[in-house]
């Protein structure tokens, strides 16, 4: 009887998105497309681009994710998910791919050279990180599930919100899935809310990270690898920066996106 030959388990490199592989928040962007296409209002807009200034300026805040996401179903609930999914390829190519960090698509090339499965783990929709992870290459993506009934969104969530823990949990299921061993494994955050799924590989590194995540990995000895800009960096740590002029440039932001589109009355 010949002996059995255990199956190699798989390395992987998990990815967190926004701020990590690309600069900013994904959602804005598409909201942004979403806006022109009529899906909702401009005091809508206005809400994403104060979430996204205090996210550029402050990180990610678990109050703010959870205000995101319930204004973002509701304004989701009734439309195609085929229309979703096709008004992402465009933001892709006219917004995304010009927000990629250099630096973060070298290493999922280098990953992926070496032989390594490449996963997106993100709250962002999972059509939508499907379609950056195809776009860039990757083996796949895990991301927040909203429920479609005869392709249509209903304005619930299948479990929850592929954010925090829910990330670790979800990295540990696939990895039971696939045979990846995390252990051997590799991931990459920049925030603190990235921190279980950094926990739950043998190599962790913080990428582009906020102060908090920062100085937790200087205190556990994970590399940081910084591919922002010197200018940006150091407007992200200027102690002086206010909530007051986050807002402000979100206003200016707006008022030029709408006076673009001809939207202001």
């Amino acid at each position: 009887m010949s002996p059995t030959t255990a199956s190699t388990p798989v390395t992987a490199a998990f990815f967190d998105v926004d701020n990590t592989v690309i600069r900013g928040a994904s959602s804005f962007h598409l909201a942004r497309a979403l806006l022109d296409r009529g899906f909702f209002r401009k005091r809508d807009l206005l809400r994403f681009a104060i979430h996204q200034a205090r996210y550029l300026t402050f990180g990610e805040n678990k109050k703010q994710i959870a205000q995101v996401r319930a204004e973002a179903l509701e304004i989701m609930k009734g439309h195609l998910v085929a229309e979703v999914v096709a008004i992402g390829e465009e933001v892709y190519d006219e917004v995304l791919a010009l927000r990629i960090y250099p630096g973060a698509l070298k290493l999922i090339n280098d990953h992926l050279a070496r032989g390594h499965e490449v996963w997106l783990v993100s709250a962002t929709p999972i059509e939508i990180g499907e379609l950056i992870a195809r776009r860039l290459g990757a083996t796949g993506a895990l991301g927040t599930i909203a429920e479609h009934k005869d392709g249509k969104y209903t304005g619930r969530l299948v479990g929850d919100m592929m954010h925090g823990e829910a990330k670790a949990l979800g990295v540990e299921a696939l990895a039971a899935d696939r045979d990846i061993s995390l252990g051997d494994s590799y991931a990459y955050g920049d925030s603190m809310n990235d921190l279980p799924l950094l926990c739950a590989v043998g190599h962790a590194c913080a990428i582009n990270p906020d102060p908090r995540l920062r100085r937790h990995a200087k205190t556990v000895g994970w590399p940081i690898r910084d591919f922002r800009s010197r200018r940006l960096v150091n407007r992200r740590t200027v102690k002086t920066a206010s909530a007051a002029g986050a807002l402000w440039a979100a206003i200016v932001t707006v008022r030029t996106i709408l006076r673009r589109r001809g939207l202001r009355r």
